[in-house]
């Protein structure tokens, strides 16, 4: 076992949790902040965009069971990282499409990665994720852990998530966690 970590943000957390969490080899996932000036926010700080953070997650996942550059291209399938910040209703930097790199390997396959999808034309315009350095991550508050899962009948859950859902079981089904919908 070899437990790696990634910091990936595609706008709400909590959309992002709920897909990522079910993924074979991901071992732990905590939404929180980076990427911004101020110490320690909470999620009304960051909401009203003048921190500087992105919403994310600090994925912990075993690399000898999924690569990093699987969870890229679940992370690309999911949002739209060709708007820049946003996704869907949800407007502003805090929702920008990020990739912290915790190394120079997922540095490089992140631009590679991107390199390939673009070249490809799998979107109508160029990814604008930004790339950079993990500086430092602050754990969201509790009531944001597992959100879909604790409120999965809520409107925004079947609205939003829910969608999600479907398109990683249709697209990513052997990718599951054994007794994982598909």
């Amino acid at each position: 076992m070899t437990i790696e970590k990634a910091t990936l943000g595609c706008g709400c957390f909590w959309c992002f949790e709920a897909v990522i969490q079910q993924l074979q080899g991901v071992e732990a996932v905590q939404p929180g902040y980076s990427g911004g000036a101020h110490s320690n926010p909470s999620y009304e700080q960051v909401c009203s965009g003048n921190t500087g953070h992105a919403e994310v997650l600090q994925i912990q996942f075993d690399s000898d069971e999924i690569s990093f550059r699987t969870l890229l291209q679940v992370f690309f399938s999911i949002h739209d990282p060709t708007t820049l910040n946003r996704q869907g209703a949800d407007v502003g930097s805090q929702y920008r499409s990020v990739i912290y790199y915790q190394n120079e390997k997922q540095k490089d396959e992140a631009e590679k990665l991107i390199s390939e999808i673009n070249a490809a034309q799998q979107w109508d315009k160029p990814i604008v994720t930004e790339i950079t350095p993990i500086d430092i991550f602050f754990e969201a508050e509790e009531y944001h852990h597992n959100y879909y899962n604790n409120h999965a009948t809520q409107p925004y859950c079947q609205t939003v998530i829910s969608p999600k859902l479907a398109k990683l079981y249709k697209e990513y089904s052997s990718l599951l966690k054994p007794g994982e919908i598909s």
